[in-house]
This record gives C-alpha cells, structure tokens and sequence, in this order.
C-alpha cells in the first residue's frame, strides 16, 4: 500500500522553504546543508549537499535540490563576483542516485536547466512574483499551473509594498512580518525569505509526485 509518507531529501535546504511544502503534503523530510540552519523546522544534518547525496541519495524516495543561486544573480555579475557552478555536479550526483528529483533555481540560470518548469507566487495567491525555476529528473515531471499575467506593479527593491504593488522580498527589504505571512515562512529571519522558496511551489510538486506514484501502482 502506497502512503503519502515518503521520504524527501531537501539538498542546500537553507531555512526551509521547500521542505515545508513537501511536510504540509504528508511527506518525511531531512535537510541537507553545509552551513548551520537553527531555524531549519525538520531533521537536519550539517553537510555537504554533494556528498551526502552521493552517499545517502538511494536511501530517499525523493530529492529535491536548490543549489546556491549567486553565480547566476545580476547582483553578483555586477560587483565581479566568481562562484561555482553547482548545478551540473549536482545534477550528475542525482542521476546517479536512480531516485526521482528536481533541482531548483532563479530565472537566470535557465541556460544550465534542461526544459524548466516555472512557477510563479502570483499562481499561488501571494502579492509577490518570485519565479523560480524547476528541472525534473528520475522519470518524474509535473505541469505546472495557469501563470496569471502580471497585472499589478512591483515596488523597487527593498521599499515597503505600496497599495494596489506587489512586493519585492529581496536585499534588505523592509516587511519581515508581512512577507513571513506572504510567503508562508512564519518562523523565518530576513535571511531566510530572500532566497527561499515559498511552501506552495513544493506543495505542488508534492501533490504531483504522488499522483505519479498512484497512476503507477493502478
């Protein structure tokens, strides 16, 4: 008998994001990251992403992972900045696993994904944007839902939400309460929100996965 309580592995899983969505969809998740994350809500386990997939990968019926996006951030092109490119090494150590995945990231790393899926805030019901990237792997995919058009302004990076504006959770931007309850991360700092993926991306993918496993076990 099929249950909803797989097993996720959550690689560069920063403060929770994405595991909070898999969690609200029944799901058993474990954490991976090199840095410390206190605020992270489930079973953690500091180390690298990498090399604990390599080594522990097969062990899960799912892995999803996010590696760090800075490389590809208009940000860091600006100021010169250098960082690795993780998606590729992470890709090879998923395939390797032989377990479904997904790897996650922003808009302008779309030219290291194969065919991403992408998933829009507004989709989901928040007064934000925040696309965010999706490649599958391991024989899964999912359709995204309906991408609404982007009918309400974005106030500029950092300033408060005016009325009847979408907000811009990035940088040092001002409305921790307000984004927490947004973006549905209400035990995460400022820190946490920037990056993360909100809770409804997961979810979705979540609700995917087992359809998938259903439609195969009939």
């Amino acid at each position: 008998m099929i249950t909803n309580r797989l097993r996720v592995l959550d690689l560069f899983c920063c403060q929770g994001g994405a595991a909070m969505g898999y969690h609200r969809a029944g799901f058993d998740v474990t954490g991976i990251d090199l840095a410390p994350q206190p605020r992270y809500p489930f079973r953690f386990i500091q180390a690298d992403a990498i090399d604990y997939v390599r080594e522990h990968g097969a062990e899960f019926d799912f892995i999803h992972a996010s590696p760090p996006c800075q490389r590809y951030s208009r940000a860091q092109k600006i100021q010169h900045r250098d960082h690795p490119d993780l998606i590729a090494p992470t890709r090879a150590a998923l395939e390797a696993t032989g377990r479904p995945w997904v790897i996650e990231n922003v808009e302008e790393a779309h030219r290291e994904l194969r065919d991403p899926v992408t998933l829009c805030a507004a989709t989901f019901g928040m007064r934000t944007y925040r696309h965010r990237l999706f490649e599958t792997g391991g024989t899964f995919t999912f359709t995204p839902p309906r991408h609404p058009a982007h009918w309400a302004p974005l106030t500029k990076m950092g300033r408060p939400r005016a009325a009847g504006h979408f907000a811009h959770y990035v940088g040092n931007f001002s409305g921790v309460q307000e984004a927490r309850t947004d973006i549905g991360v209400p035990w995460m700092n400022r820190d946490g929100i920037r990056e993360c993926i909100p809770p409804a991306y997961t979810h979705h993918i979540a609700t995917a996965l087992l359809a998938s496993r259903l439609e195969v076990a009939a």
